[in-house]
């Protein structure tokens, strides 16, 4: 799992950062407003942990932005307020959680945990493209079985089709905060999956586009 943090106490946030690490979750900071709305729209995020006062924009201005552009990645308010009308505030506008301060950081882990278990609101278990045929809850292409990451590599190509996908990105977005991770596993695994496409005799392909990373096309 990757988040964005976004807290201008820096204390604060290097303590959380560090029991986040440990448990094997990825974590970007931004220290203010600005910055944080800049990094929440990369889809890279599994989720957004976003304190509501902070300088340049507030956490409010941050969380309405990224709605109205249809962004949605799972979003955890945090205040040091505990006013119920901050809490309704924030949840109607399109948080999906909310931690007031003080938190435990276990608590923040576990509320972490459950929105990355909980599936996507109006997401399709079968995403299509051309004779591609992914069923992400059963991980397979076309009935052939795909282990986690493929399909999760796979997904991602899919739903973009033609648009290319940075090594760097699939790396972050698929392995996370898994410390052995290298950016030649995207490759091996780039290879598995076009052995089983040409296994399926697809007319679709896995481009490379060299020093960018991938892209699904279908074949000339």
């Amino acid at each position: 799992m990757r988040i964005l943090y976004v807290e201008d106490e820096k204390y604060l946030a290097d303590a959380v950062i560090h029991m986040l690490k440990k448990a094997d979750i990825a974590v970007d900071w931004a220290d203010d407003g600005e910055k944080g709305l800049d990094m929440s729209v990369n889809p890279i995020y599994d989720a957004i942990v976003l304190d509501i006062m902070l300088p340049k924009l507030s956490g409010f201005d941050i969380l309405k932005a990224i709605r109205d552009r249809g962004i949605k990645t799972p979003v955890i308010m945090l205040s040091a307020l505990s006013e119920v009308e901050d809490k309704v505030k924030g949840l109607t506008m399109g948080a999906d959680d909310y931690l007031s301060k003080p938190f435990k950081t276990s608590e923040l882990i576990a509320r972490l945990n459950a929105l990355n278990r909980r599936p996507p609101l109006q997401e399709d278990t079968e995403i299509h493209f051309e004779d591609l045929n992914l069923n992400v809850d059963n991980r397979t292409l076309n009935n052939i079985p795909l282990t986690e990451k493929e399909a999760q590599i796979l997904e991602i190509l899919i739903k973009n089709p033609g648009v290319v996908q940075k090594k760097e990105y699939i790396l972050a977005k698929v392995w996370g905060g898994e410390s052995i991770a290298e950016e030649n596993y995207v490759e091996v695994y780039m290879s598995y999956l076009r052995k089983k496409m040409k296994t399926l005799k697809s007319k679709c392909i896995i481009k490379t586009i060299r020093n960018l990373g991938y892209k699904l096309i279908v074949k000339d």
